[in-house]
């Protein structure tokens, strides 16, 4: 008979648990016969000592099958995408009523914030009234309305991952590629899907920090999601530099409504096409991935995923004219401080990690589990790579509760931004394609 001491000493010996044994501890993780402290002890020892291909597998669809599996009766496919987080990144927000607007349905369930990273859930939270915790029928509620609804996982789906998740995100565990699989592809399996994207981060505001790393992340995503019979590729995606130029939940909320609302242009509408591109031509919605790319451009530029977008927030308890009044309802900081340059020259690097955990200690994310955050904080204006600074031109906007907390997030930014002589070659957004 299994149980969690042996399991995890096995892990520590570099041993591969066995499918049940790994079947028994995702159990013992959503009936609770794993303690905190167990829990903790696994995820360390997977972070240390891996689970290789099989255990992957096994760990996967056992937290998959420690809940509900969702099955629908819809007209289009079921689609949905994930990332693997970085900063500044939104592009949910853009992508799931873009999809939407072209004929998929989008049950999209979602993370909160993990480590340096801001998570979905907590973005949506800066909206006034929106509830990211629905049960089964509100979910199909809003799915029916909208045609898409980002939400996170409810009780009955994949609980062994909800419980996992917050124990990685307090115990510097969250950096193993089996985890982030396992973690991932539970809850996406158990949505029921006919198609995946994956969205692979690659850069200093990822956790993966070079391509190799990225590329093994892909892979490993892409042949388990496939192995479960869901039509899964991956885009390994830059990240070295913020996504959207602002880091914090309400701030980014923001930038993704002049996205919805503005011109159909810059990295959250590139990438947003490139990723749904994939989605539509798998899902039998576009002739071919260009195709595919250019009606999610269209649907953003005509106003029909702005749409799609205010439905869901309204069908989700939000403001019902959330798109037309968005600044309205969104809130401030009470400290709003320009950080600029000091001489002249390039913007050549950014860690954004740094930037991630400025933002953290703003209070936009979670120290510790059960943490509050406060989602008006974080940064809006981040330069671009390659931008040419005169003295004296903003780096970067600080949103903050207190001076004291602008003083020390006015440090970090300006060890995080680099600025020198040279114009740096900035990476493509988009750098390949698996699966």
């Amino acid at each position: 008979m299994s149980d969690a001491r042996s399991i995890i000493a096995k892990l520590r010996q570099r041993q591969t648990p066995s499918r049940e044994e790994l079947s028994w501890f995702a159990e013992g993780l959503a009936d609770g016969t794993v303690t905190d402290a167990q829990a903790g002890a696994f995820a360390m020892a997977v972070c240390l000592s891996g689970l290789g291909d099989v255990g992957r597998v096994a760990l996967t669809m056992a937290m998959r099958d420690s809940g509900q599996v969702l099955n629908w009766d819809l007209e289009g496919p079921v689609l949905d995408k994930h990332s693997t987080g970085g900063v500044g990144d939104c592009v949910s927000l853009v992508l799931a009523p873009a999809l939407a607007a072209c004929g998929a349905n989008v049950p999209m369930i979602s993370g909160r914030g993990l480590g340096h990273t801001g998570g979905t859930l907590d973005k949506l939270d800066a909206i006034p009234g929106v509830s990211t915790e629905l049960s089964e029928q509100r979910l199909r509620d809003v799915l029916t309305k909208a045609g898409c609804a980002i939400v996170g996982a409810t009780a009955e789906v994949a609980p062994a991952d909800k419980r996992l998740y917050a124990v990685r995100d307090v115990t510097a565990t969250v950096e193993s590629m089996d985890l982030i699989t396992a973690s991932i592809l539970s809850k996406k399996l158990a949505a029921g899907l006919d198609g995946l994207v994956l969205d692979v981060k690659v850069g200093s505001g990822a956790f993966m920090k070079d391509v190799d790393a990225a590329r093994a992340l892909a892979d490993a995503l892409v042949k388990t999601a496939n192995a479960a019979g869901c039509k899964t590729t991956a885009l390994i995606t830059d990240m070295s530099q913020p996504l959207a130029p602002a880091l914090g939940n309400a701030l980014e909320v923001a930038e993704v409504m002049r996205t919805l609302t503005g011109p159909a242009q810059g990295p959250l509408v590139e990438i947003s096409a490139a990723l749904g591109g994939v989605l539509l031509a798998n899902g039998g919605l576009a002739d071919d991935v260009q195709a595919g790319a250019d009606a999610i451009v269209a649907a953003v530029a005509d106003g029909r995923a702005a749409e799609r977008f205010g439905t869901m927030i309204a069908a989700m308890g939000g403001p019902l004219h959330f798109v037309e009044n968005w600044s309205r309802f969104l809130p401030e900081a009470t400290v709003i401080r320009e950080i600029n340059a000091k001489g002249p020259g390039y913007v050549t690097a950014i860690d954004g990690e740094a930037l991630g955990l400025a933002v953290v200690d703003l209070g936009g994310g979670r120290k510790a589990e059960g943490d509050v955050i406060n989602p008006a904080v974080g940064l809006s204006g981040v330069a671009r790579l390659g931008t040419k600074l005169s003295k004296g031109q903003p780096l970067c906007v600080i949103h903050a509760a207190r001076p004291a907390d602008a003083d020390r997030a006015e440090a970090a930014v300006r060890k995080a931004i680099t600025v020198g002589r040279q114009a740096p070659v900035v990476p493509d957004l988009i750098a390949e394609r698996i699966g």
